[in-house]
């Protein structure tokens, strides 16, 4: 996770100079566990253990593009980055813990591409989680200023705190906006800048969506296990 080097580079023989593993033995497990869910199921037992510790103030979302080199699911060209890119959604507390991710979609792809399932999966780890998401406070940059996306927020009674976009020209209806709630959306900021501390997140090399979810969970995990440390 820290180094990003390649699975057939992990420095075994300093490490179990005693046994017989091989990298593709790590990579047959890492690989299952994926598959059965079983880092999701580590990040979802984490979160529900240690709720006290997250700050549910204000939640922030943001949406980020990663280059993608190898090709592979949900890989498109972002002109932005010039290059092929992988977006994914992200959910964070108001301390700049990582809460949960929606499915990657291909670069070419605004925010708010599919946001509907996008949305469901970010909450319902949530709720798998029971972390209860009514009332929350969302704070979004104007990438996500849709009346879609606003709709689905009521429904499901969170206070969306969207920066208008003013390409958008709807001036004729007062939109709710905090601008002092608006400027915690920098947690989100430092979220990203944390996850890109693990170069094996930094650029996308894992082909499969699956596996690339997973990694991001098992980082999620990490970076929340050093705070219930402290």
């Amino acid at each position: 996770m820290k180094t990003g080097c390649q699975w057939r580079e992990l420095s075994l023989k300093e490490y179990f100079s005693k046994e017989t593993i091989s990298w593709q033995l790590i990579y047959y497990y890492f690989n299952k566990w994926c598959k059965d869910g079983s880092f999701r199921r580590i990040w979802i037992s984490l979160l529900r253990n240690h709720k006290k510790k997250l700050d549910l103030s204000s939640v922030q979302m943001d949406g980020s593009h990663t280059r993608s080199r190898t090709g592979g699911e949900s890989g498109g060209y972002q002109g932005r980055k010039s290059s092929k890119t992988s977006n994914c959604i992200f959910l964070c507390d108001n301390q700049g813990q990582m809460l949960s991710m929606g499915k990657p979609i291909s670069g070419e792809h605004h925010d708010l591409y599919d946001i509907e399932e996008t949305l469901e999966d970010i909450l319902g780890l949530l709720n798998d989680a029971d972390i209860e998401c009514k009332g929350l406070f969302l704070n979004a940059d104007s990438g996500f200023d849709s009346k879609n996306f606003r709709d689905l927020l009521d429904q499901k009674e969170i206070i969306g705190n969207i920066k208008k976009n003013p390409r958008n020209g709807d001036t004729k209806h007062e939109i709710y906006f905090d601008n002092q709630l608006y400027k915690r959306r920098f947690k989100i900021e430092k979220a990203n800048a944390w996850l890109d501390s693990f170069k094996a997140l930094l650029i996308r090399f894992e082909t499969l969506n699956i596996t690339w979810t997973n990694l991001h969970y098992l980082a999620f995990s990490i970076l929340f296990l050093r705070k219930i440390k402290v």
